[in-house]
């Protein structure tokens, strides 16, 4: 198994194949219910392998199958947010997809891990474990890694430093409910909240919490994908090479903090098995009520069976 399989071609799965071959990772086979769209996009990025120098191949899989050679399986495919649509309101939509997915992706990948980044992604990765009945160390959606990134971003911004130098933690529903915890994230080594004034820590954690629906307004056409895909590049690398990187990553919730059946964001230990470890931060009482209120909403949410 040395290549990891990606469902769907559009803007995330595409730019998200594309990274892992810059990076060198390992091969892609994509995969698109629609006609020539995998075929086409692998063909332009092999064309542009000569000039960024690239070697790993990417290339269109013609039927699912392919997945039962692969390491890593990612679900990009599914509708994404038009203005004024929240995350959840493409639930209805995309949960046939996933629902119809699951469980033949787990038939033909038994040993594979799987990574969500379709939305609503906290709740697509909980229909994903509970369709296929895989263990759910093996499944994990995108968005804690995602809004991490932002966090490290934004806190740069404020501080005219690199990127590099800042690590961050954010728990919680990947939504404007998220729990960003500045208190967890560090500056080479140097708490963030000492480096920040209360204002200053006040707007990065809004500019997170709305940074998905700011792109969406702004682009019109689109959600964002560049983000997104080098937040799954990132967790491809950490298992193919079994880095056993610390990420934040949507599972789904067993006993943790008196919580079962839903997925959201905690930090983990990501290596070749999936999420080796889930790591559980001390929270404050308004955290944990916190995160009890949003588990409340998913569930309404995956009973109801929809996003409204």
């Amino acid at each position: 198994m040395h290549y990891v399989t990606v469902i769907g071609s559009g803007n995330v799965g595409a730019n998200t194949a594309f990274f892992i071959a810059e990076r060198g990772i390992t091969d892609v086979a994509l995969y698109d219910i629609r006609d020539g769209l995998a075929k086409g996009k692998g063909l332009d990025m092999m064309e542009a392998a000569p000039i960024r120098k690239y070697r790993n191949r990417i290339w269109e899989a013609q039927s699912l199958e392919v997945v039962g050679e692969t390491e890593t399986v990612i679900l990009t495919a599914g509708s994404v947010r038009t203005p004024g649509m929240k995350r959840e309101d493409l639930f209805e939509a995309n949960r046939p997809i996933v629902s119809e997915l699951a469980p033949e992706l787990a038939r033909l990948a038994p040993q594979a891990k799987f990574l969500v980044a379709t939305e609503p992604v906290d709740l697509i990765t909980t229909e994903f474990v509970k369709r296929s009945g895989l263990d759910r160390s093996r499944v994990m959606g995108i968005g804690g890694c995602l809004d991490v990134t932002r966090v490290r971003y934004f806190a740069a911004q404020e501080l005219g430093l690199s990127p590099e130098n800042i690590s961050a933690t954010v728990i919680g529903r990947h939504s404007d409910a998220m729990i960003v915890m500045l208190r967890y994230c560090s500056v080479s080594g140097l708490p963030l909240t000492s480096l920040l004034s209360e204002e200053q820590q006040r707007k990065i954690v809004e500019q997170t919490r709305r940074a998905g629906d700011l792109i969406v307004n702004m682009a019109q056409r689109s959600s964002a994908f560049y983000a997104p895909s080098a937040a799954i590049a990132d967790l491809v690398d950490a298992i193919h090479m079994d880095l056993r990187r610390i990420t934040c990553v949507s599972l789904l919730f067993d006993g943790e903090y008196g919580i079962s059946g839903v997925a959201m964001s905690l930090p983990a230990v990501i290596g070749r098995n999936g999420i080796e470890r889930v790591i559980t931060p001390r929270l404050t009482e308004q955290e944990h009520e916190q995160l009890g209120s949003s588990a409340g909403q998913l569930e309404k949410i995956l009973a109801s069976g929809g996003g409204k």
